[in-house]
């Protein structure tokens, strides 16, 4: 049996699945990665480097340059699901997938259809005042394309709720996260180079019975898999039948 037959295989038997994602379930949406050839790090002309740029002191330090550089890189408005998007939200519905948990900021799955998502590290669709914390949403952010937005209430920064260097993750997205983990008999870890912690640490807490990654490249943590696939998520997603 070859690998893609091996995974259709435990798609259809198993009914409570995980979906662990990253950077590259998105890229086939056209929003580049991180750490990829031609992704953010490897090709940022800026004058800092990108993860300087995108901490907690830079945010509060220099609000300007951050959201210039904001709005031009971490900002797609107009990006649409892929098939990985799409399938992952027909198999919820479906009742074989329990939990999404991903580490993109871009909204995509709950775009496609996906109910039960954790975002480890926020959304630029949520958006809230640093001081009176009136929520506001990516359309109202979009608005201020040119400075730093503004609470319309308070005049404060209105900070994005996404996780930037330097400050933890949401106590209460991990605990979730670590219990579906923790439960499920298939877990589907996709388009991540696990190189980012403390997520890429919540693997170790599967007891079930599949865990497969796909992912292009190779990853520190390879040998926790029992099944490993080496393409584009989108496209191994795309020939499940459902």
């Amino acid at each position: 049996m070859d690998k893609m037959e091996e995974f259709k295989k435990i798609i259809s038997q198993s009914n409570n699945i995980v979906f662990f994602g990253g950077a590259g379930v998105s890229t086939e949406s056209n929003i580049p990665d991180f750490r990829g050839t031609t992704g953010l790090y490897n090709n940022n002309k800026e004058e800092y480097p990108a993860e300087y740029i995108l901490s907690h002191d830079f945010f509060w330090n220099n609000p300007e340059y951050f959201y210039k550089f904001y709005f031009n890189k971490m900002i797609y408005p107009n990006a649409l699901p892929n098939d990985c998007h799409k399938v992952l939200a027909k198999m919820e519905k479906l009742g074989k997938i329990k939990a999404i948990i991903t580490q993109n900021i871009d909204g995509l799955h709950q775009k496609a259809g996906s109910k039960n998502v954790i975002e480890l590290h926020g959304s630029v669709m949520r958006n809230y005042c640093t001081e009176c914390h009136k929520f506001y949403d990516l359309e109202y952010m979009l608005k201020f394309k040119d400075s730093i937005p503004k609470c319309e209430a308070c005049g404060a920064i209105v900070k994005p709720d996404v996780v930037l260097y330097q400050e933890g993750l949401n106590s209460q997205d991990l605990e979730k996260a670590l219990s579906y983990i923790s439960s499920a008999e298939t877990l589907i870890v996709g388009g991540t180079s696990l190189m980012v912690y403390p997520a890429a640490g919540l693997i170790r807490y599967f007891k079930g019975k599949n865990i497969i990654l796909i992912n292009e490249n190779s990853t520190p943590l390879d040998s926790n898999f029992g099944l490993i696939i080496k393409e584009k998520v989108g496209k191994v997603f795309k020939e499940i039948d459902l």
